[in-house]
């Protein structure tokens, strides 16, 4: 089989380690649950959101709730996304289902509705992060966001938006409008800590240089910032004069630097700089000259 058709498949024990990584992100997710949000009144959104007000208002048991309720999504899941999303889903809620059994007598670590929103959203992103980056996920709502995002002009984000807000704004019926507003809150912050554990906290930036002198810039980014550089060959809209475009990424650290030493060779240089959330091969880590 030709190199550029092989396909690497997930041995056994890659699949043991992400499945291992869920539970840890399923125990963490369930403390910031159990043990912040749900003595204060706070809950989430999606699937768990909805089973919090449901047990609240039959007095049957959260654990139970948060495995029916996501059943159906599950379906409609392994026949969108395929079976091992499905699977990994469904573990994750099983998870979280019978820790909460354990923590939910956990006495809380606080009893300020504002710094357990705070913590509790942290503690819950974290969770969700780690269960998403081994391909899981905890609410069946962005399985219906799927459906919604191929049938209308709306985002997969903006759905679930719309479905969170909705399902946070009837805890107040439910509880109190407080607890309605420590929870999108929590909800807030819980949505950028997910952000974070999934892309980490230092992004790195993809770099395109245009100039007139891209050897020799080229060759100071390699030996003065240890990063590899890529030319790519492209055209000037205008004059239709052959250019040579740098490509880079490096840390945003070394933005600065960069710019420095692109215009010490170059006054006239072009550069345009984005995010980039994840490299992957290579050796960008390494710091070495690639």
């Amino acid at each position: 089989m030709a190199a550029g058709k092989r396909i690497q498949k997930l041995t056994w024990k890659d699949m043991a380690v992400r499945y291992i990584w869920m539970i840890i992100g399923a125990i963490i997710y369930t403390f910031g649950l159990d043990v912040f949000l749900v003595p204060n009144s706070i809950i989430d959104g999606g699937v768990v959101g909805i089973s919090l007000m449901a047990s609240e208002l039959t007095g049957l048991s959260f654990s139970l709730f948060v495995v029916v309720i996501n059943i159906p999504f599950l379906y409609v899941g392994y026949r969108l996304i395929g079976r091992n999303f499905t699977i990994a889903t469904l573990f994750s809620v099983m998870c979280i289902s019978v820790f909460s059994l354990f923590m939910h007598d956990v006495s809380p670590v606080t009893i300020d509705p504002f710094l357990a929103s705070i913590f509790g959203g942290i503690i819950l992103g974290l969770g969700v992060g780690i269960i998403i980056r081994n391909g899981g996920s905890l609410d069946g709502t962005e399985i219906v966001a799927i459906i919604f995002d191929k049938k209308t002009s709306f985002s997969v984000g903006e759905i679930v938006m719309f479905f969170n807000l909705f399902i946070l704004g009837a805890a107040g019926f439910v509880y109190s409008w407080n607890s309605a507003m420590y929870s999108l809150i929590a909800y807030f912050v819980a949505y950028k800590m997910i952000d974070i554990t999934i892309t980490g906290l230092e992004e790195s930036k993809g770099v395109m240089i245009i100039t007139d002198y891209p050897d020799e810039i080229s060759e100071v980014l390699t030996k003065r910032l240890g990063r590899g550089v890529t030319v790519l060959f492209g055209e000037g809209g205008y004059s239709k004069q052959p250019k040579k475009v740098l490509y880079s990424v490096v840390t945003r650290l070394e933005i600065t630097k960069l710019k420095d030493v692109v215009y010490e060779n170059d006054e006239n240089a072009f550069i345009t700089i984005s995010d980039v959330h994840d490299v992957f091969g290579g050796q960008f880590g390494k710091k070495t000259i690639h």
